[in-house]
């Protein structure tokens, strides 16, 4: 007697509604400044405050750690114990973390942090976008090709306002960042510090935290995020990076001067990638993938994707039938309406972001090995909304 085989089900793509949209508004990244210098005694119309609810100072100092995930934090007390015994303390003592917004990315993280803006707002939405006035890719971390910074984010940085009002302001960080258009848009305003080593840029932090009555210092370090990339965060490169940036943290605590909070941050979180056709997908080598898509922008992790005209709603079918089950995977107008890049996104934003947005859930991304070989070969990505990498520390100490 024959036996019916029975159908194999088809996958079902991810819920859009399942996706963990960031905490504008009350608990991202973008909330941080405008809450801080309520605390100061300055209100920053046209920003998300007063969202976020962060007890008052008169001096504040905010030391941004690239890539320092609250997940990853809290799974290496042994070497960070410094930081891990400050855990209880984040977000105002609720022990929570913050969120970063999306593209969980350096260049849409440090842009939300210095203008109060989420990206939706401040219009840096990916590792690389579309520039809609040239057709091109556009990389907002190193600025290719060129365009004009401040046609690109026209809105005042928190530091230029603050600046602007009295407060003693400045930025202390690696020389190399002073000039970049990245730093003028996002970061710029009072005075720009330059120093290589870590120990100058905490010790400098906090003398210039003690030179105003009212102060706003912001300080940064990047290379937890580069070890991750390179090495992998489950790497003892890593682990050095971290234990480092540890004892940086408490050098800057032990130096705080009167009425000072410092708050220790990150702009995203980071998980490792395995090698392998089931982990890493490549864009280049996938015919399925490639049908309709004219460019494809962001990263790993948060895929934009542009569509040939007319194409746009055969790529987003074809991206939820191949890889649906484990990304989240929407048109322009859904994740809009999502709320993934913010409560808003501005009318010059809108088209930057791509036809169809794909967002990693597993522990997957799709690569492209011969157009961003760099970035395929990285060992440690972040970019998308799951926990490890959108959630960050918001730690404090007070003085």
């Amino acid at each position: 007697m024959a036996h019916a085989v029975p159908a194999w089900p088809e996958p079902e793509p991810l819920d859009l509604a399942g996706a963990p949209v960031p905490a504008y508004g009350t608990g991202s990244l973008a909330d941080l400044l405008p809450a801080v210098t309520a605390g100061q005694g300055l209100a920053l119309p046209g920003t998300g405050q007063p969202g976020m609810d962060l007890d008052p100072a008169d001096r504040v100092c905010v030391f941004l750690v690239d890539g320092l995930g609250w997940q990853l934090l809290r799974d290496h007390p042994d070497e960070a114990p410094f930081l891990t015994s400050l855990l209880d303390s984040s977000f105002n003592r609720t022990g929570r973390p913050i969120t970063a917004g999306f593209p969980a990315t350096t260049a849409a993280s440090l842009a939300s942090v210095g203008t109060g803006q989420p990206p939706g707002a401040h219009g840096l939405v990916g590792y690389t976008c579309l520039n809609p006035d040239t057709g091109e890719l556009m990389n907002q971390l190193r600025w290719y090709p060129w365009t004009d910074p401040y046609a690109w984010q026209p809105y005042p940085t928190v530091f230029q306002q603050a600046h602007a009002a009295g407060i003693h302001t400045c930025q202390v960080s690696s020389p190399n960042f002073e000039r970049t258009p990245l730093t003028e848009i996002a970061l710029s305003g009072g005075t720009f510090h330059g120093r290589l080593a870590g120990e100058e840029r905490m010790d400098l932090a906090a003398e210039q935290l003690a030179a105003g009555g009212r102060s706003l210092v912001y300080t940064y370090y990047a290379e937890v995020d580069g070890a991750g990339h390179r090495y992998g965060v489950d790497s003892d490169a890593w682990r050095g990076q971290l234990m480092y940036v540890d004892r940086l943290a408490q050098r800057l605590a032990e130096q705080l001067p009167p009425r000072s909070a410092l708050y220790i941050t990150a702009d995203h979180g980071m998980i490792d990638i395995p090698f392998g056709p089931e982990s890493r997908i490549d864009f280049d080598e996938d015919w399925e993938l490639r049908a309709g898509v004219r460019l494809l922008g962001g990263e790993g992790r948060a895929r934009h994707l542009y569509a040939h005209p007319g194409a746009a709603g055969d790529v987003l079918a074809v991206w939820r039938e191949v890889v649906g089950e484990h990304m989240w995977v929407a048109g322009r107008d859904e994740a809009i309406a999502a709320g993934w890049f913010g409560p808003r996104v501005d009318d010059r934003v809108r088209a930057r972001i791509g036809d169809v947005v794909a967002a990693a859930h597993a522990d997957m991304v799709i690569v492209a090995s011969r157009t961003e070989p760099r970035e395929s070969a990285m060992v440690g990505m972040h970019g998308s909304m799951t926990p490890a990498e959108q959630l960050v520390p918001l730690l404090e100490v007070r003085t």
